[in-house]
C-alpha cells in the first residue's frame, strides 16, 4: 500500500487507508469472547479452590469439625469441575475446537449434575434452618449449607456464562458486545450477592450474640 507522501493508486488520495486497514469482524469478536471466557474460567477456578480447601481440611483433620464443616457429599463429584475449565483454558490460544466442545459437553456432566444433586442434598437441611433456625454445620461460624448454597448458585452462573459464551465462538451469533455486557452483570451481581450473604450472616451473628447477653443467668 502507498504511503501519503508516495506514489498512490489511481482513483484515490490515499485518506481511505483506514477503510482498508480495518481488522475484520469476525476476528475482533473472537477475540472478546476469549478474553470473556478467560474470566469465567477464572472466577470458576476460585469457587472451585474455596470447595477444594473445605475438603482438603476437613479430610487432613487440619482443624476442628466445629469450626469447618465436614462436606455434603456433591462436593466430591464437584471436584471434577474443574476438568472443563482446564479443557476451556487449553482451547482459548490456537482456537481449538475440539476441547472447546469437550469443555462444553463436560460441563453437563462434571458441573451441572453435583449441582443438582447438591441442591436436593442440601435442601432439608436449608429447610429445617429456615422453619426452625437450627443449623447443625458450620463454617467459622456460619450455617455451612448457606455458604454452600451460595457456591451453587455462583457455580451454575458461571458455568451457564461460560457454556453460552462458548457456543457463541463455536457457532458466532450474539454480537460480542452484548455477550460482554451480559457477562459483566453476571460478576457484578454475584459479587453484590456474595457481600450481601456476608452482610446478612454478620447481622445473624450480631443478633445472636445479643440475644444471648440478654438470657438470664
Amino acid at each position: 500500500m502507498a504511503s501519503r507522501s508516495g506514489p498512490r493508486a489511481t482513483g484515490t488520495d490515499g485518506s481511505d487507508f483506514q477503510h482498508r486497514e480495518r481488522v475484520a469482524s469476525h476476528y475482533q469478536m473472537s477475540v472478546a469472547l476469549k478474553s470473556e471466557i478467560k474470566k469465567l474460567n477464572i472466577a470458576h477456578a476460585v469457587v472451585w479452590l474455596l470447595v477444594a480447601a473445605q475438603v482438603v481440611v476437613s479430610q487432613l483433620n487440619l482443624v476442628s469439625h466445629k469450626v469447618v464443616a465436614s462436606p455434603y457429599q456433591w462436593e466430591y463429584p464437584y471436584l471434577l469441575s474443574i476438568i472443563p475449565t482446564v479443557f476451556s483454558f487449553m482451547a482459548l490460544p490456537k482456537n481449538n475446537i475440539s476441547y472447546l466442545v469437550i469443555s462444553m459437553i463436560s460441563a453437563g456432566l462434571f458441573c451441572v449434575a453435583p449441582i443438582l444433586y447438591g441442591g436436593m442434598e442440601m435442601f432439608p437441611v436449608a429447610q429445617q434452618l429456615y422453619r426452625h433456625g437450627k443449623a447443625y454445620r458450620f463454617i467459622f461460624g456460619f450455617s455451612a449449607v448457606s455458604i454452600m448454597y451460595l457456591v451453587l448458585i455462583i457455580s451454575l452462573q458461571y458455568m451457564a456464562g461460560r457454556s453460552t459464551t462458548a457456543k457463541s465462538c463455536w457457532m458466532p451469533g450474539s454480537p460480542a458486545h452484548k455477550i460482554r455486557r451480559r457477562n459483566k452483570r453476571l460478576l457484578e451481581n454475584n459479587s453484590l450477592s456474595a457481600a450481601y450473604l456476608c452482610l446478612y450472616f454478620l447481622f445473624l451473628r450480631a443478633l445472636q450474640s445479643h440475644m444471648f447477653l440478654l438470657l438470664p443467668d
